[in-house]
């Protein structure tokens, strides 16, 4: 890395919008030797209520464990705080609302527990709406009017990313605040049902949202054999389409999770168990060359400016982005 890229990388907060790891001192280690200043820790897939609340707590006690590494992050000051103590802030964060089972009021605690984003549906139907996989995306349903509603009064910051297209429009016209897709790449460059079309992307920043650009291989046309260069092309696709404004990074880092392997087996099952939605589990994937690990994070700053990429548009990318949707989200309204 150059002296350059280094010291815009070293000066910036860097935020991941999503990662889904097996979490432990290792990857706490990984993350903090990168830089990372937050991470949107969101394995939660298919959890209950109680489950939920056990992943809270699993939270306290790797919070208590590895207080040298990480910081628990319920505010932007926290972010803040993260920063300039050189730890990683971790913002609990679901990738459904399984846990507030059929209850309005969950929302409210879950925030107060630190759960502050919350994806609203995972690939397949639950009670607020579709997910991408399912057989038929019904939309938002009134229930899940009444949570993005709930949502929006608490501060929890709604995320799209396997939510189904009609699903997805119909969240970004009702909610009264910002959205994100947290981990996510352009249909228009490879046509695959997991990515999001144009449309999508120019209705979230239109209304003031992040799109969080992912490295999910089968997302990217050169799969496997993608480099850091395709994944940039991809996020130069989407900021020539909605602005610097609007773009960040949502890696969906899996580290830990053994591929395949038992975990990939229940995440890629219908409420994980049911019916299989994907082969993804039988497959090994791998994450683009030059950033296939949560260590090669700061490669990105180097190769964005090789690109003739101002240095203000890449500290937006790397977290000025997150941080802004973080303000106009995460505060609760009276």
């Amino acid at each position: 890395m150059t002296r350059d890229a280094q010291v815009l990388y070293g000066n910036s907060v860097v935020i991941d919008g999503l990662q889904t790891c097996a979490w432990s001192r290792p990857v706490f280690e990984e993350m903090r030797a990168a830089g990372l200043t937050m991470v949107n820790a969101a394995s939660l897939l298919w959890e209950n209520f109680s489950e939920g609340m056990a992943y809270i707590r699993t939270w306290e006690q790797l919070f208590a464990d590895n207080a040298d590494l990480i910081m628990p992050v319920r505010t932007v000051d926290d972010i803040e705080t993260a920063k300039h103590t050189q730890r990683t802030g971790i913002s609990i964060g679901w990738q459904n609302t399984s846990p507030l089972e059929d209850r309005l009021d969950y929302i409210r605690l879950f925030k107060l527990l630190g759960v502050n984003i919350m994806q609203l549906t995972y690939n397949t139907q639950n009670y607020s709406g579709a997910g991408y996989l399912e057989l038929r995306d019904s939309g938002l349903t009134g229930f899940g009017r009444e949570v993005i509603a709930e949502m929006n009064r608490h501060g929890v910051l709604c995320d799209l990313s396997h939510v189904g297209d009609l699903t997805a429009a119909e969240v970004i016209a009702h909610s009264s605040k910002p959205v994100c897709i947290s981990h996510v790449l352009p249909r228009a460059l490879h046509d695959v049902k997991r990515n999001k079309s144009d449309d999508l992307f120019k209705a979230c920043a239109a209304k003031g949202g992040v799109i969080g650009l992912s490295l999910f291989a089968p997302g990217l046309k050169a799969g496997n054999d993608a480099t850091i260069e395709d994944y940039l092309d991809a996020m130069a696709y989407v900021l020539n389409l909605v602005g610097e404004d609007h773009v960040a990074i949502g890696t969906d880092f899996s580290t830990g999770h053994p591929r395949p392997g038992p975990w990939q087996v229940w995440a890629n099952r219908d409420k994980g168990y049911a019916r299989q939605l994907t082969n993804f589990a039988q497959t090994v994937i791998r994450k683009p060359a030059g950033i296939a690990t949560i260590a090669e994070t700061p490669n990105l700053a180097p190769a964005m400016l090789r690109r003739g990429w101002s240095e203000t548009r890449i500290t937006k990318i790397l977290g000025e982005n997150w941080l802004r949707i973080f303000r106009a989200t995460w505060t609760t309204e009276t």
